[in-house]
């Protein structure tokens, strides 16, 4: 399999370099860029694209999603970067997942293992048509979990995805909280949870909270650029938007 990557920080170009080469040894890669307007060049005067793209998000001249604009992109995307308020913008392009930095080994021999089972399910095909691909990541990006299983003491229930209102890390467990307000734990990471998750209607606000859109009631300036939200239900702890991420999160309110 050929692969390009698009990622402008050394250390995080070893780093991934290093893991594919473990968990596939066929796996070439037969470009590293650095930036947008490189990679617009070098896309634009190949014919044989790679059969995947590792892509960070923020590069040295620009967002990575600029590409998509100047130049059709004919290969399935992994996106990896250390912020997840992209993740709606990326499955709208050829996304097929995306990882969070520091990557896990685990998790991208899942994102690996996906792209193998879309271009599978295009067999007998010996060369899988883009357009065909696309079409294939583009349903399966839209199916979302419709419930989570969680724990009461001893016992295990499901909980309906359209009855959560938020999800919530706290001292080392996560807890599901219903739109009634009451808290299950669940078995999952925050990162876990919200790739099974409808991301129009859920939005991971910071480490410790998943919120969704229901919930939110107000929002309010907090300090020079945060956002302080205030959700429907009653929780102890404040909700507070970085600067970083404050601008996303407003583009994702609409």
């Amino acid at each position: 399999m050929k692969v390009l990557i698009v990622e402008d920080e050394a250390p995080a170009f070893r780093r991934l370099q290093k893991m594919l080469e473990e968990v596939d040894e066929t796996i070439e890669i037969v470009e590293v860029i650095d930036g947008v307007e490189e990679s617009v060049n070098w896309m634009k005067g190949i014919s044989n694209w790679p059969d995947l793209i590792f892509m960070d998000i923020q590069l040295s001249d620009g967002i990575s999603f600029d590409i998509f604009e100047k130049v059709k992109v004919q290969s399935p995307v992994i996106f990896t970067t250390a912020f997840d308020e992209y993740m709606l913008k990326a499955f709208r392009v050829n996304s097929i997942d995306y990882l969070l930095k520091p990557i896990n080994q685990k998790e991208l021999v899942r994102s690996l293992d996906k792209y193998q089972n879309l271009r599978s399910s295009l067999a007998p095909v010996s060369e899988p048509n883009i357009q065909e691909l696309m079409k294939c990541i583009q349903i399966g990006s839209a199916k979302y979990k419709s419930r989570f299983l969680v724990k009461m003491g001893e016992k295990m229930m499901s909980v309906e995805t359209e009855n959560i209102a938020a999800f919530q890390a706290l001292n080392g467990l996560v807890y599901l909280i219903s739109q009634s307000g009451k808290r299950y734990v669940i078995d999952l990471t925050l990162e876990d949870i919200m790739k099974e998750l409808d991301p129009e209607k859920f939005y991971r606000v910071n480490r410790q909270f998943i919120l969704c859109y229901h919930c939110i009631d107000s929002i309010h300036k907090y300090g020079k650029s945060k956002l302080l939200i205030e959700p429907k239900l009653e929780l102890e702890e404040p909700i507070i938007v970085s600067s970083e991420r404050a601008s996303a999160f407003k583009q994702w309110l609409g």
